[in-house]
């Protein structure tokens, strides 16, 4: 148990009566003698977003990585709705999961980009429905249909049968939003989705993620450095600072009374001093 975590600050922001539906426990990883996690207990729960914010190397996007299966833990488990994601339970013992449950596990998680990985041969919209088609089994005419709906909530619908290279940094962040969204997963992922944007079109993505955020029971976990936009959007924050959760809580605690001096410290960089 990671003893630096404020268990009691979990009531402040807890779904009543639901199940979390990822669950992180003992998480550790290490990139050869470098532990980068350090035993992270770590719970999200069904409609709760969650911005996870703190220095350049602190552990941020490893935790992301892990449940996008892009890296694997070196110890401990990860449940998504119930089930395990690195490991299978055979006779009762928990062995190590083989690709194929990677990938039915993955299924109900979606994932956004600090690069928008789009696909540079592919109009707009194949880039929505390729996903769907191939991994969700649906007929290119349901594929395009849910990809149209996408596209139309970040506002990019009119660019359909355009191609990525025409479009602003902004705008293909935008694109990558709404394939992710097309695979309607229970989990969005968000890492630093601004931070490759030119600042004009920063404040055109925050808002489409604000607008899908008040949306549905899909849960979000946001690694951002924009402390505003956590500030406004997060159920909760968590401050990530050497591999470990240092503190966390409703924003409104998080940001005007930190309770450690580190967290302090990181506040005043973006000028959100708050008082200890």
């Amino acid at each position: 148990m990671v003893e630096t975590q404020d268990a009691n600050a979990l009531t402040a922001y807890n779904i009543q009566d639901k199940d979390p539906i990822v669950k992180y426990r003992e998480i550790k990883k290490a990139f050869g003698d470098t532990e980068v996690l350090k035993g992270i207990d770590f719970d999200l729960y069904p409609g709760e977003r969650v911005a996870i914010i703190g220095p350049s190397g602190s552990g941020k996007t490893t935790m992301a990585r892990l449940l996008m299966t892009l890296e694997k833990p070196t110890s401990g488990t990860i449940e998504v709705d119930g089930r395990y994601l690195w490991h299978k339970e055979v006779k009762g013992q928990l062995v190590p999961a083989d690709e194929k449950h990677l990938h039915e596990v993955r299924g109900d998680i979606g994932m956004v980009f600090q690069h928008f990985n789009l696909f540079p041969h592919m109009t707009i919209l194949k880039n929505c429905t390729e996903a769907p088609v191939k991994a969700l089994g649906l007929s290119k005419k349901e594929a395009e249909e849910r990809a149209k709906e996408m596209l139309d909530k970040v506002g990019m619908l009119e660019k359909a049968k355009d191609y990525p290279a025409s479009l602003s940094g902004g705008q293909q962040q935008r694109v990558a939003i709404a394939r992710a969204l097309v695979m309607r997963p229970k989990v969005m992922l968000f890492d630093e989705p601004t931070s490759a944007l030119d600042p004009e079109t920063v404040g055109e993505v925050l808002q489409v993620i604000k607008d899908i955020a008040k949306q549905g029971d899909m849960a979000m976990m946001l690694i951002t450095h924009e402390m505003s936009f956590a500030h406004e959007v997060a159920d909760r924050i968590c401050f990530f600072d050497e591999g470990i959760i240092q503190e966390q809580g409703p924003p409104s605690q998080v940001f005007t009374q930190p309770k450690t001096e580190r967290l302090q410290e990181f506040l005043k960089r973006f000028h959100m001093n708050g008082s200890s």
